[in-house]
């Protein structure tokens, strides 16, 4: 068997996966379970370490032309007022680029159209896992099938599985039955995109009142992401997620109430936000290896969800390009077990600081509650240095891909 390859997901992490393993010279099928792929999803920014992922991956110049940069924005109260201003030009200055702003389906296209159109195969969901043979997986699937007909079952044979199927992975589970998998943050998201352009006179803001958070990404069409987050348990839904957000955050300053009145009632989405706080013992198992919210879901408060499974990506592929020792085309389980076991030393603790960092930020931020506990908090951001929100992004933005450079790929060979 050749160099073959199995992506379970095809969100950002794995179609991201799936571009570093062919810039590898892997050939690799990703398997998604939807089987219509709708594009849904609101708005995300990349910080520099995500788009330096993308560079690597061959598509940095694509998503930095449909991008929108953050230079203008910060933090506010609810009445307005400012606590933090975000200076965008000063991040560009550091670190090359400055955060962006993107539509999640618009990034999601870019990385589809960067791979073959029979690379990727939806409605199949992946059931189980024989890896009972030193040198592959088998991957036992289940295609679903429209309509009433029934389901088949087949398999694939592999020389390496990548599960990027999310925050709920079931192969995370297979891998690590005693692992407790994914704990409610103590917050819920509602979020939309605008359904036309508006006026805004700031790229990205975040407003902090007791207990909830409102923001905005700007885009480069004249569209916007809102995002409102609130404390909540878990299963909370309203019968119309828009006024509920109209009645939540009622009196809070412009552009809120103008994004909501450019928001068709149909377009917002609601999820409880989960993430993994009982870290994995290992982000690999033999020659299967966890990738983004399989291996490190994490809160979104420093909007590095994405980021980190992009991180992963190319960190993945360079692993395997320098441990991978060909023979005859063919990859032996040592070279794949060295690959997967330097991925995993890699990307294990640097995903681990990321997370405890986006935990306390949310804490700080939007789940802060009590009255004197805010204004403890608001009068320390205002009195805060002009760079300290600076420095907060370059500790987690300023990371480099690894050297050599990712090869680049033409008709689906390396070179």
């Amino acid at each position: 068997m050749g160099r073959a390859a199995v992506v379970v997901g095809a969100g950002i992490g794995g179609l991201a996966a799936a571009l570093g393993l062919r810039r590898v010279g892997w050939k690799v099928t990703v398997l998604e379970r939807a089987r219509v792929l709708d594009d849904a999803g609101a708005g995300i920014s990349l910080a520099a370490n995500g788009v330096r992922a993308l560079d690597a991956l061959g598509v940095g110049t694509e998503v930095r032309v449909a991008a929108r940069g953050q230079y203008t924005g910060g933090t506010r109260t609810p009445g307005g007022s400012w606590l933090a201003r975000m200076d965008g030009a000063a991040v560009e200055r550091a670190l090359g680029t400055p955060i962006v702003g993107i539509p999640r389906a618009t990034l999601h296209r870019i990385l589809r159209a960067a791979l073959p159109a029979d690379s990727l195969t939806t409605g199949v969901e992946v059931t189980d896992l024989d890896r009972s043979a030193p040198a592959r997986v088998r991957v036992h699937l289940r295609t679903r099938a429209a309509g009433a007909s029934p389901a088949t079952e087949t398999h694939l044979d592999a020389d390496l599985v990548v599960a990027a199927d999310g925050v709920n992975s079931r192969i995370r589970t297979l891998l690590f039955p005693a692992h407790p998998g994914p704990a409610h943050s103590g917050s819920t998201v509602l979020r939309a995109v605008t359904d036309g352009p508006l006026e805004l006179t700031t790229d990205f803001e975040i407003t902090w009142g007791r207990g909830a958070e409102f923001g905005h990404i700007a885009f480069e069409d004249g569209r916007a992401e809102w995002h409102a987050v609130l404390n909540s348990p878990p299963g909370i839904r309203h019968a119309d997620p828009l006024a509920e957000v109209r009645r939540r955050f009622r009196g809070w300053h412009q552009p809120i109430p103008r994004l909501l009145d450019a928001t068709r009632p149909e377009a917002v989405l609601h999820h409880d936000i989960h993430e993994l706080t009982t870290p994995l013992p290992s982000f690999v198992s033999g020659r299967v290896a966890l990738l983004g919210d399989a291996a490190h879901a994490m809160t979104p408060n420093l909007g590095q969800g994405a980021c980190q499974a992009l991180e992963d990506a190319v960190v993945l592929a360079a692993a395997l390009a320098r441990h991978g020792r060909s023979v005859e085309e063919t990859t032996t389980h040592t070279d794949v077990r060295a690959a997967l076991a330097a991925y995993d030393a890699e990307r294990r603790p640097r995903t681990r600081a990321v997370t405890v960092a986006a935990r306390r930020a949310g804490r700080m931020g939007q789940q802060l509650s009590h009255p004197a506990a805010v204004a403890l908090r608001n009068a320390a951001l205002r009195l805060a240095p002009s760079g300290a929100a600076v420095r907060m992004i370059l500790r987690h933005a300023d990371w480099t891909p690894p050297s050599p450079p990712l090869p680049s790929v033409r008709g689906g060979e390396k070179r």
